[in-house]
């Protein structure tokens, strides 16, 4: 039997999520990261660690059938590979940042400056789009400390809390690109792997939108019923049962986590007591 060989970062925070998903998925995966591949015992999957920035190569030429990595080494390296889905983790920015000394007008601040990354053709993109001429210089590490050693006047990095650039005297002036998790494919899957990828893509979404959604259990007054109803469509629409007292009724639903605060400060407004809110495993629409 075929199986679907996904290419994972070896180790890593990127790494650890994924295997978390593999695990929230049903994936049995035997190894952790010790070695360079590991057979799923339950699913038609082989996985591979590897170097993170060598994922997309090895999708493209075929080594790996898929591969969980970065969007910005996805649109940094240019591959002829798909991206299949975004996965909702490992989010991050690649944003510019100059001295926190000077003054930022906006994006012409940077004609004909010279500007320190890792990221040389999604920058060299961005300001192409925006007309501005720049002189790129392509490092490897450290990029922040560029402009105190006289390298550039700039830099354009991943940022996640501000603290590294604080620490180096720099300051975030424009996001470029907002990255997270995605899932990549080669375009040339067989039929067989195929079909193993639409059954690990519904396994995803189910973990994906259990994930972003709350299941929410209250009791609700029989005259504010019709209200109460109309904030939480659920899925479908909402369960409603008859409680032992009189005049009363039992809500069940689903809720979106971004909503959840709004909707439950709403549904108090109308009356709604006892509300219990719980976490979902796996949701199938």
């Amino acid at each position: 039997m075929s199986k679907l060989r996904l290419a994972i970062q070896k180790n890593g925070r990127l790494s650890e999520k994924s295997l978390k998903l593999l695990e929230e998925c049903g994936i049995k995966i035997s190894n952790g990261t010790r070695k360079l591949k590991s057979v799923s015992s339950n699913f038609p999957l082989e996985i591979l660690f590897l170097r993170d920035d060598d994922i997309p190569q090895y999708v493209e030429q075929g080594v790996a059938d898929i591969g969980i990595i970065g969007l910005n080494e996805v649109l940094e390296q240019k591959k002829n590979i798909a991206v299949v889905q975004k996965l909702g983790f490992a989010q991050c920015r690649l944003s510019l940042a100059i001295p926190k000394e000077e003054t930022y007008s906006g994006i012409q601040y940077f004609e004909n400056k010279k500007v320190a990354t890792s990221y040389p053709e999604i920058l060299s993109s961005f300001f192409k789009e925006k007309n501005i001429n720049v002189q790129i210089e392509k490092i490897g590490g450290s990029v922040e400390i560029a402009p105190g050693i006289g390298l550039s006047d700039g830099i354009f990095d991943i940022i996640s809390t501000g603290s590294t650039l604080l620490t180096n005297g720099l300051k975030e002036v424009e996001t470029v690109l907002e990255s997270e998790a995605v899932l990549i494919s080669s375009e040339n899957l067989s039929n067989e792997n195929q079909e193993i990828l639409k059954k690990l893509l519904f396994r995803i979404n189910a973990v994906k939108e259990a994930s972003e959604s709350k299941y929410i259990l209250l009791n609700a007054p029989n005259e504010n019923l019709e209200k109460i109803i109309n904030l939480l469509p659920g899925m479908k629409s909402p369960t409603v049962l008859p409680l032992a007292e009189n005049g009363w009724s039992s809500i069940h639903s689903v809720i979106k986590e971004d909503k959840f605060w709004d909707v439950i400060e709403n549904l108090k407004k109308e009356g709604a007591q006892g509300i219990l809110v719980l976490e979902i495993e796996k949701m199938i629409l």
